[in-house]
């Protein structure tokens, strides 16, 4: 029976994890058993940030709606079941972006919720 050698498909596996860790500093960039802890840290943070970024995007979009809708004399808070008796379905994300792009439309949206 032919002897396996196993050193082409180690050396693959540590070049792709040096490809992937390129840019992190001190060492982790280039010894493997440091790479290989400084990348699982990485990809952990990496998947954790994935879903914090839509809570902060979502908080984000709050604050500019509650600062736009305080030049009119509403709150946030006041706004929002508002919204939902004029049966407005405009999304946080398309109300902040109104707020800031387009503030004749905001009125526009915000006369029309409080009429109902």
């Amino acid at each position: 029976m032919p002897r396996v050698k196993r050193g082409t498909s180690s050396k693959k596996r540590r070049k792709n994890l040096l490809k992937r860790t390129k840019g992190f500093l001190h060492g982790r960039n280039n010894r493997v058993r440091m790479a290989r802890q400084a990348l699982l840290r990485a990809m952990h943070n990496a998947f954790r940030d994935r879903r914090a970024k839509k809570r902060t995007f979502r908080s984000l979009w709050i604050i500019r709606l509650n600062a736009a809708l305080r030049e009119h004399g509403l709150t946030y808070s006041k706004f929002i079941p508002l919204m939902k008796k004029a049966d407005i379905q405009l999304n946080r994300k398309m109300l902040s972006e109104l707020a800031v792009e387009h503030p004749a439309e905001f009125e526009k949206v915000i006369e029309k919720a409080k009429k109902a």
